[in-house]
């Protein structure tokens, strides 16, 4: 309390403890939850709730992890590691959620304050842009104050690192030093006698505009839309265009979503203009995630008004894509596509283009490395049987775009969260503002043909297997939980799920050549596939489910997925219930 600087949280401190001290009811348990332990620092960075204590993001916290990034930065620079020389350099965003530019105000006046080059962002921005910013500055670093989708009371603090590793979010062993470091600044330092400086650089808006052009090219060069275009403006009706209902979900996308899709050439979407502009208590969603139930209701409400063809949700921070099409057996009227769904025919696009153009890296030079389709362990194998029918390298990772976007040759990358990495010479992260204009593009393409979203869905299974996919989430009040079922499972491996046999079971947790260890367990079945892991970001055991099938029509291979797909989540329902 002593060396917080938000009188918000101190007060809320100081009131707290009076509580406790007049034995108030759950007030030392609170407390006790508050201190008796760090918000831990990983490869997602921090992520938490808001509130004052070392478990909660505050500005002490905040002042604690720059701090400890700058000096992570200074002495990497020092020992010219990867290739880093000279002054460090970094650049910081934020989002429109509460206190996040005080969080990265804090940031980079403590990253000057250290002799590092601190570039702030001119404005509320999505993530993507400062993942494509470290790239286009040419820093050593950069950081983006965001929650992403979480609940409307947490906020959280991402880590990019630059020069050899390109932009991309950190990961082990870097996360580990960088932990030490916050460690040691915490254990031996005071927040408020950190040195600052003014002395930090407001980011030119001519990067802002560099981040359009470069994701309106997706649209511009896309081949099989210029044809479409083409064609339809020869002809009296004109070019091609859909109607498109866009949300925001209370975030910072609109913005610049509005100046991508003018620069591509696509027509305005209808907004939802309740969650259009940012607002940090995300007033009309439970939850400002466009996966949860009733987070795309205002959308389908606004597409069932005006007809729409196509509707497109970016998450608060815009670094996630959910996209929904009409279906007169939704009650809705339309239905979300998953991410596999979405993945799967962004994928088939990519291997589409991939195979049309020169074998060359994601930097446009060959190098040596095949073009990649690349997909986390957690998200649909379809994406392996699209690379194998176009020639393609293939690649499976551990869950998060850390590992996604590193992966050698990389053309197009995704997992199942609604996360996809569509320009990786431009943005090494998921983007979701990229995504939902290459999505824009095949769906213009497809309906200049006389085409729908649907059809191209139903093509896929024909060409390449209909592929089911559900996931069960068992959440947890208490972690040990978690290492409970895990440690049943492994203990007492299922020989059958659902009436299928279990074929294997792979064991990530000792690693292998092609993945670093993980807490995970894959479970293979003649024709499906289960995998149980802990979420990194939630107190939840998170477990992904996949059938598919091959044989018959399309309808007959949907149907035949469907029934296996149901057949092991009951069976795994049982297991760990």
């Amino acid at each position: 309390m002593a060396q917080d600087p938000d009188e918000e949280t101190r007060t809320e401190l100081a009131d707290l403890l009076e509580a406790v001290g007049r034995s108030a009811a759950d007030a030392a348990d609170e407390l006790r939850s508050r201190f008796g332990t760090r918000l831990a620092f990983g490869t997602a960075g921090l992520r938490g709730e808001l509130a004052a204590g070392p478990n909660r993001m505050n500005r002490v916290l905040v002042g604690q992890a720059a701090a400890g990034l700058a000096a992570f930065l200074l002495e990497r620079a020092s020992g010219g590691a990867d290739g880093t020389t000279g002054t460090p350099s970094i650049v910081i965003g934020y989002d429109g959620r509460k206190n996040s530019r005080v969080f990265a105000t804090d940031t980079a006046e403590i990253m000057a304050g250290a002799g590092i080059r601190a570039v702030l962002l001119p404005r509320l921005l999505p993530t993507p842009l400062v993942a494509f910013a470290v790239r286009e500055l040419g820093v050593s670093a950069g950081v983006m104050v965001t929650a992403s989708h979480n609940p409307p009371r947490d906020n959280g603090y991402k880590v990019y690192l630059g020069d050899a590793d390109e932009g991309s979010q950190i990961v082990s062993p870097v996360d580990a030093q960088i932990a030490a470091q916050i460690d040691r600044v915490a254990a031996t330092a005071n927040v408020l006698e950190l040195p600052r400086s003014e002395a930090y650089e407001i980011a030119p808006e001519s990067l802002v505009e560099a981040y359009v052009a470069a994701t309106a090219a997706i649209a511009l060069e896309d081949p099989a839309l210029t044809r479409a275009r083409a064609a339809a403006g020869a002809a009296a009706s004109g070019a091609p265009s859909l109607t498109v209902v866009y949300t925001a979900m209370h975030g910072v996308g609109w913005e610049t979503v509005a100046r991508v899709l003018e620069a591509a050439g696509f027509p305005a979407p209808v907004l939802v203009d309740a969650q259009i502009e940012p607002d940090p208590d995300f007033p009309t969603v439970a939850f400002p995630n466009p996966e949860e139930p009733g987070a795309l209701d205002l959308s389908y409400a606004k597409a069932r008004e005006v007809s729409a063809d196509l509707i497109i949700a970016n998450d608060p921070d815009a670094d996630r894509l959910a996209v929904a099409i009409p279906d007169a057996s939704s009650a809705d009227g339309y239905r979300p596509l998953t991410g596999n769904e979405v993945g799967q025919l962004l994928g088939w696009r990519a291997a589409e283009l991939a195979s049309a153009e020169p074998l060359t890296t994601e930097s446009g030079t060959d190098s040596g490395a095949s073009p990649t389709l690349a997909c986390s362990i957690v998200s649909s194998p379809a994406l392996g049987m699209v690379a194998a029918e176009y020639g393609l390298g293939w690649a499976e990772t551990l869950t998060g775009f850390k590992w996604v976007s590193r992966a050698p040759g990389l053309v197009f990358g995704y997992e199942e969260a609604l996360g996809y990495l569509v320009n990786p010479g431009t943005v090494r992260d998921k983007d979701g503002i990229s995504a939902a204009v290459a999505f824009l593009s095949l769906a213009t393409a497809l309906a200049a043909s006389g085409q729908s979203i649907a059809d191209r869905l139903t093509a896929f299974a024909e060409r390449f297997g209909h592929y089911a996919s559900a996931q069960i989430s068992l959440r947890v009040t208490d972690l040990a939980q978690i290492d409970v079922v895990m440690a049943r499972l492994r203990a007492d491996p299922p020989t059958e799920i659902g009436g299928l046999p279990v074929e294997r079971i792979d064991d990530l947790a000792e690693g292998s050549a092609a993945l670093p260890a993980s807490d995970v367990l894959r479970i293979v079945l003649p024709g499906a596939r289960v995998m149980v892991r802990p979420s990194g970001t939630e107190p939840k055991l998170k477990i992904y489910l996949d059938a598919w099938s091959t044989e018959g029509s399309a309808a007959d291979r949907r149907e035949a997925a469907v029934d296996l797909l149901q057949r092991l989540e009951g069976g795994m329902r049982d297991r760990i219930s």
